[in-house]
């Protein structure tokens, strides 16, 4: 089973509560709390591409600007040893640290989805 879904731009997780039965899940990657529930996929699937409507609807209601999630930039907390021999590697090699963190990340995302 999949734990995401995705809508217009927006993914949200899926969890399922054995003892109430039901489906819940959460949109990821924004500071509003968007959350929905069903008692079935169907309905889970449903209540998510409402709550991001209602979310998208409400901000253009208020002329606010809907957050996006996933921006392409994050902070990592590593220790202080291995932020130094990153940017160590990174600077011998002639390549930026961000750029150096960015292909160790989609090197080991190719190594997970084999």
């Amino acid at each position: 089973m999949n734990n995401t879904m995705n809508y217009k731009g927006y993914v949200g997780s899926v969890e399922f509560s054995e003892k109430d039965g039901v489906f819940y899940g959460k949109v990821m990657g924004i500071r509003a709390l968007l959350s929905y529930e069903g008692e079935t996929a169907k309905e889970l699937v449903e209540d998510f591409q409402g709550a991001v409507d209602d979310y998208l609807e409400l901000c253009e209601a208020e002329g606010i600007q809907p957050e996006k999630a996933y921006k392409g930039s994050f902070n990592v907390r590593i220790s202080p040893e291995l932020h130094r021999e990153a940017a160590i590697f990174a600077a011998s090699h002639q390549i930026s640290l961000n750029s150096f963190v960015e292909n160790a990340v989609s090197n080991e995302l190719a190594l997970q989805r084999n």
